[in-house]
């Protein structure tokens, strides 16, 4: 199983990225995403799910109604576009999967990606 994080980079305040998360192996089980963060010094929270057929989603409340999260299912990736980013959004930015149903939770999901960077700076 692998998951492989792409799309990040440095953003102006109110800029947007769409960060993608190709996923290899998993395609034999229905399998939930999500997105988690990690700011320096911080712990890794819970950034957004999406469910295995896609019409469930969850968002934490710093993110909701700027961030959506998508999937293709037959390209078997992921996406989180992100609108209207703010300088505390910054962090690394993970992609996760678990073969239930979609969680808000870290310790819920069995297979992570390496992350990509996120900075929203001027």
């Amino acid at each position: 199983v692998q998951l492989v994080e792409s799309g990040g980079g440095l953003v102006q305040p109110g800029g947007s990225l769409r960060l993608s998360c190709a996923a290899s192996g998993l395609t034999s089980s229905r399998y939930a995403m999500g997105w988690f963060r990690q700011a320096p010094g911080k712990a890794r929270d819970f950034v957004a799910a999406i469910s295995w057929s896609g019409i469930s989603t969850r968002y934490a409340d710093s993110v909701r109604d700027r961030f959506t999260i998508s999937r293709d299912r037959a390209k078997n990736t992921v996406y989180l576009q992100m609108n209207s980013l703010k300088p505390e959004d910054t962090a690394v930015y993970y992609c996760a999967g678990r073969r239930t149903i979609a969680s808000t939770e870290v310790r819920d999901y069995e297979y992570w990606g390496q992350g990509t960077q996120v900075t929203v700076s001027s």
